[in-house]
């Protein structure tokens, strides 16, 4: 169970994972060694899952973002989407951040990162040949305003 103290953790961690615990310790009012327990209990429970860099793609040349909405053929197991997309190595493909299981009009929903149009409609391609698709939507992200984590405390 987490308090107050620990999501101030977590906070200056989402913030910057990089900094030392005596930064985090003097920013949440406590010690650094607690920071070290706090930190040491929230991995062991699979709080804090990892860490990461935050990359900016755009230099890397992944300037294609896209949402892909899928519809899974009726009678398929759509509310087994995630173990389908695995089985079908959808989540293995290197351009695919993410697929949801979502409401509405659509079963799942798939980000991904392109370096161009032809690798976006190769993958589209590829996608579509799945037995189990019916149809799918494509949404182009034209800009991003802001990506940032959540503020827990």
């Amino acid at each position: 169970m987490t308090d107050a103290k620990d999501r101030k953790i977590i906070d200056a961690l989402t913030d910057n994972s990089r900094q030392s615990f005596r930064e985090i310790a003097r920013k949440v009012g406590v010690s650094t060694v607690t920071v070290m327990k706090r930190v040491k209990r929230l991995e062991k429970e699979k709080t804090i899952l990892g860490y990461s860099a935050v990359v900016d793609y755009e230099k890397l040349g992944y300037d294609t973002d896209v949402l892909i909405n899928v519809k899974i053929v009726h009678g398929k197991n759509t509310r087994g989407y995630s173990r389908l997309a695995e089985k079908s190595e959808i989540l293995k493909h290197p351009n695919v951040l993410a697929a949801y299981d979502v409401t509405g009009d659509f079963d799942a929903v798939i980000m991904a990162k392109f370096k161009n149009r032809r690798s976006l409609d190769d993958f589209l391609k590829k996608l579509q040949g799945y037995e189990y698709i019916e149809r799918t939507n494509t949404i182009v992200v034209l800009d991003t305003a802001e990506k940032k984590g959540i503020k827990l405390s």
